[in-house]
């Protein structure tokens, strides 16, 4: 019933994980429980669905397989909008307090009380189109300018919606990792802001921002689940997502949070190279993958303290899996729902799928009768003319 994935062409490595406590001290708890109180009392939240795939789960012979599904966030689409959004709301806390030498509070810039004031700065972001969306979001909503960078293999659709939130959108021709070095570039160059969800020497304040949003995601998803998981199959990119979860999970449930299985496409798999080497290690990225949130070939160094400690495994797939996976989520076995999925959305699930129809690596990952697979659903259709397409089999 699943041929393309029992024939999967997949690479898999096992990672001796490191011994820390990254997991608290990157993101702490204080942090994930601030971003939490601000973002649930921003106008139009509400928790997103953990749905439950019984009938894929039995087909796989396997317990459970639970589904968080990201596309209603907030309207934008994506799990990004708890991140970008809400860092860029940090960015304004501190330096409007630095301007006007007095404190002032999230909810005096959730509350729009210095929006004149914030209309003067200006908040910077390279994107491969979710983590620029909410961005664009947010300066809207707070009252900032923004300026977006975007490759060469952003779809236009993405850029228009980034347009439509009133963002000056810049494309270059290049890749994700030339669009975030012109981000930096012109930001210093202006005196802008860059809000990035990837970090580097000497810059990790909005990154870390970032993580402590998608916190909101995974404070849902322990309040949803009823029976620990013990599988999570978790995006790749630069790590930020993986790793805001991992740490939240671990915070939560301590010794008993779910194995960590780091999931990327075979063309952009920073993280799987990093754990090869047990370094970060940086990649060319020479064609793009239709899982355009994921086409990263630098990992985030704060990302990677966590990962280094609490991944372990990290996967390869090839994009040949993607549209087959989106099609399934949308026409589904049984009685399972049906979930309008995007390309990034279902790397997880692709994964999980080849991994429990093949004997070798179902046996090496610890997948049996009994497992409870958790996935995040990362993204909606972002770009619908491309959703249509792929669901057309075009």
């Amino acid at each position: 019933m699943l041929p393309t994935f029992e024939h999967a062409d997949l690479s898999h490595t096992p990672f001796q994980r490191h011994t820390g406590t990254a997991s608290e001290d990157i993101i702490t708890r204080d942090a994930f429980n601030t971003a939490t109180a601000e973002i649930t009392a921003w106008e139009g939240y509400k928790p997103t669905p953990l749905h439950q795939l019984t009938s894929l789960a039995a087909e796989l012979g396997i317990d459970d397989i639970l589904y968080k599904d990201e596309g209603p966030r907030f309207g934008l689409g994506s799990f990004k909008a708890l991140g970008g959004a809400y860092a860029a709301e940090r960015v304004l806390q501190r330096e409007l307090s630095k301007k006007l030498d007095i404190p002032v509070s999230l909810a005096d810039i959730r509350n729009g009380r210095y929006v004149s004031e914030a209309k003067e700065i200006t908040l910077v972001s390279a994107t491969d189109g979710n983590h620029g969306r909410s961005l664009a979001w947010g300066a809207q909503r707070f009252g900032a300018t923004c300026n977006i960078y975007i490759h060469k293999g952003v779809s236009e659709g993405r850029a228009e919606a980034m347009r439509q939130l009133g963002a000056n959108v810049i494309r270059i021709d290049g890749d994700y990792d030339a669009s975030v070095h012109l981000a930096r570039k012109e930001a210093d160059q202006n005196g802008w802001f860059v809000v990035s969800d990837t970090s580097w020497e000497g810059y990790v304040d909005p990154p870390l921002d970032v993580m402590a949003g998608y916190g909101v995601m995974t404070n849902e998803l322990t309040n949803q689940i009823h029976t620990l998981p013990t599988h999570i199959f978790l995006q790749g990119g630069v790590g930020g997502l993986a790793a805001s979860v991992c740490s939240a999970l671990r915070q939560h449930w301590g010794q008993d949070a779910p194995r960590v299985i780091i999931v990327e496409p075979n063309l952009a798999a920073c993280l799987f190279e990093s754990a090869r080497n047990d370094t970060i290690t940086t990649v060319a990225i020479n064609d793009e993958t239709m899982m355009a949130g994921l086409s990263c070939g630098e990992p985030s160094p704060i990302g990677w303290k966590v990962l280094r400690e609490e991944a372990s495994d990290f996967i390869q797939i090839s994009d040949d899996l993607v549209a087959p996976s989106m099609r399934l989520l949308a026409n589904p076995l049984g009685h399972d729902p049906s979930i309008e999925g995007g390309e990034s959305a279902v790397a997880g699930l692709a994964a999980a799928i080849s991994i429990a129809l093949n004997p070798k690596l179902r046996d090496l990952m610890g997948l049996d009768k009994n497992s409870k697979v958790l996935l995040i659903g990362s993204e909606g259709a972002t770009d619908k003319a491309l959703y249509e397409k792929i669901m057309a089999n075009e």
